[in-house]
């Protein structure tokens, strides 16, 4: 079943709702007028700075995994703006960051890599976003009495303030993320028995260091002693850092809308044209952090180990579905913000491509581009006994075929010249002092780990 999302439609406005004290600029195309609003510091969600300078010390401390050897901020770390630079990352087994990570011991240390690519931290704070992750699998939603629809359904802690709180606890509970694999510990043996059984673990060893007691009562009124320290307090503070962290609205595009017709060079202004007009673009990256919030299968080339469903014998990835059980949900994934998509490549759910020129191509003319994908776009750090493994799935010609018939989009021709416009108009939405992170990273924690 072929689903088509036609081009633009030019006759419709797109209208920001964030309210900011100048006017803005409209953006003219062929036949319509865009009025884009800028984001400001109230487009986001208020935060605790004291809550956020834990939640830094947190985000960057290994004591919060399984083995006490990686922590958040391994694969979201400010040197390589919020990411991995990976396509698809080593947790567990892993040493170093980024493209200089390795692994240990082959296969005695590491089982498989990430099934994803590391999602950009960027904006996650803005006010207005209700689902996360490539396959929406945390959203906001009442279905279990707290607030968020999460893979812990009804044993999630109450009182969390925000998606990024209840997001910032499923890191902890994953195998290769940082839990670690049931015989190597004791925390990923609680959460493989339930998966709330594991968080107080790390709790207790959070409150054996005074210097994380003396910022947790400095954070939160309720909080006298390390005993009062709960998992919502780590989440809530974990939340409030990565929304305050990585703002950013101080990109040559936001003074460009703010009525600075210089900001933008001819050619990221025809790129602009044709991101907002005939290229189709803003049909789903729309929106003031240039996503919709929507899932759609752009027949992404894939590999890896995915992210499969309980009993699914295939090291595939099929999106959406994984997380709605809705066949229609096939090979869809989360449109990706692209505010400073240019800090963060490779692209796509699993980093496929290399370059912001590939992926444009790819959504371009997404079967085309897949039958002619090149597998040296990917970046992936060597692995011996798990590379072998990595593209078995284009063997599998049943698989290939259900993949190939799941596109949401529809060809559309550009000339080079055109598609070297619009990567420079994406470049124009990379910010400048925002971008670097408001406290940026430790250079030591509590726990008396190494920081990576």
């Amino acid at each position: 079943m072929l689903k088509q999302i036609r081009n633009f439609e030019l006759t419709v406005f797109w209208l920001f709702a964030t309210a900011i004290a100048i006017s803005p600029l409209p953006i003219h195309s062929s036949s319509s007028v865009v009025t884009i609003e800028q984001l400001t510091e109230d487009s986001f969600l208020p935060f605790n700075a004291e809550a956020a300078e834990l939640g830094r010390l947190l985000f960057y401390d290994p004591i919060l995994s399984g083995n006490r050897n990686i922590s958040c901020g391994t694969c979201h770390h400010h040197n390589l703006s919020g990411t991995d630079g990976l396509s698809l990352g080593i947790g567990q087994g892993g040493v170093g960051v980024g493209p200089e990570r390795i692994a240990l011991q082959a296969t005695s240390r590491i089982k498989r890599r990430m099934p994803r690519n590391a999602p950009t931290l960027f904006n996650l704070g803005f006010k207005d976003i209700n689902v996360l992750m490539h396959d929406g699998r945390i959203s906001v939603d009442n279905v279990f009495g707290n607030g968020f629809n999460t893979p812990a359904e009804e044993r999630l802690p109450d009182g969390l303030n925000s998606i990024l709180a209840a997001q910032s606890l499923f890191p902890l509970v994953g195998e290769v993320e940082m839990a670690g694999f049931r015989e190597q510990n004791e925390v990923s043996m609680a959460f493989r028995q339930r998966i709330d059984l594991g968080w107080p673990l790390l709790l207790a060893r959070i409150r054996e260091f005074p210097e994380y007691e003396r910022r947790f009562k400095l954070a939160f009124a309720d909080v006298n002693s390390s005993q009062d320290i709960e998992i919502k307090h780590f989440a809530n503070a974990i939340g409030d850092f990565v929304s305050s962290e990585w703002r950013s609205f101080d990109s040559p595009f936001d003074n460009y809308i703010s009525g600075d017709d210089s900001a933008l060079s001819a050619q990221q202004k025809k790129g602009m044209k044709l991101f907002f007009g005939e290229a189709g673009c803003a049909s789903c990256h729309s929106g003031p952090l240039f996503a919709d919030q929507s899932f759609y299968a752009l027949a992404i080339p894939p590999f890896g180990p995915g992210r499969t469903r309980q009993f699914d014998l295939l090291n595939r990835d099929v999106g959406r579905m994984g997380e709605s059980d809705d066949l229609a949900d096939a090979y869809r994934f989360r449109t990706p913000t692209l505010r400073n998509v240019a800090l963060t490549p490779p692209y796509g759910h699993n980093g496929a491509y290399a370059d912001l020129t590939s992926i444009i191509k790819h959504h371009l003319n997404p079967l085309s581009s897949l039958n002619t994908w090149d597998r040296a776009q990917t970046v992936l750090p060597v692995v011996p006994g798990i590379d072998e493994s990595d593209f078995l799935i284009w063997d599998d010609r049943f698989e290939m075929a259900r993949f190939r018939e799941a596109v949401d989009i529809e060809p559309v021709h550009l000339t080079e010249e055109e598609i070297s416009t619009l990567v420079d108009f994406l470049h124009s939405l990379t910010g400048k002092a925002s971008v670097k992170g408001r406290l940026g990273r430790p250079t030591s924690v509590p726990s008396g780990l190494h920081v990576d």
